[in-house]
């Protein structure tokens, strides 16, 4: 990981243009390619990113990384405060709370709660950043990639878009469809989600249960 504190300007081209001016930002770098630009506030959200796959190129004082669909993040380095470089080698990935992985357990068990005709092709498909966790396929026997929250919010949303980027990646899958299940979907992810071309399903854990008869909520 490489993470550079300089004073910087961003500028994005793409699907609509942004412009951070001038200002002293952290800027992080991972290993799969993941370029972000962070304030001192806002929690972990970045102000800017751009996720892998793309091509950074380092001018000296900017640098400019381009991803395929042409959008492009140029970054205007002013003054570079520090530099460092770290290994972290693999991570063993998220531990999911017994909420959560048992979720994602019923809904392996019964795919068809989340869609008639859904048949489980495996339940954490290992692609090369990280495992999804589910991967099923339709009536029409169609790929369909899922991702299970007890929370939905629009991480989850990306986290399932990089996804589905990564499967595009093998053509004997053919076209991928999404499914963003949780118990909860915050409205910004929903809008998200749906402009993604995703579904959208809120699922009940004691109705997967057995506890209660209510069906699921579609959106």
């Amino acid at each position: 990981m490489r993470l550079v504190v300089a004073r910087c300007t961003v500028d994005y081209r793409g699907r609509l243009d942004a412009h951070l001016p001038e200002a002293v930002r952290l800027i992080m770098v991972k290993a799969d390619g993941c370029v972000a630009i962070h304030a001192d506030g806002g929690a972990y959200k970045p102000l800017n990113w751009m996720n892998a796959p793309n091509t950074l190129v380092d001018h000296g004082d900017h640098w400019t990384v381009v991803n395929p669909k042409g959008e492009t993040l140029t970054i205007t380095l002013l003054e570079v405060l520090t530099e460092t470089a770290h290994e972290l080698g693999d991570d063993p990935g998220l531990q999911k709370d017994g909420v959560e992985a048992h979720l994602q357990a019923l809904l392996a068990a019964s795919p068809q709660a989340i869609e008639d005709g859904l048949t489980l092709v495996r339940r954490e498909y290992p692609t090369a950043i990280g495992p999804i966790d589910l991967v099923c396929r339709d009536a029409a026997g169609q790929v369909v990639a899922i991702e299970v929250k007890r929370r939905g919010d629009i991480d989850g949303v990306e986290q399932l878009a990089r996804y589905i980027e990564r499967l595009h990646l093998d053509s004997s899958l053919g076209a991928v469809r999404g499914v963003f299940v949780a118990q909860v979907v915050k409205p910004q992810a929903r809008v998200l989600a749906e402009a993604r071309g995703f579904r959208v399903v809120e699922v009940d854990y004691d109705d997967l249960r057995g506890m209660r008869p209510d069906e699921l909520r579609l959106f």
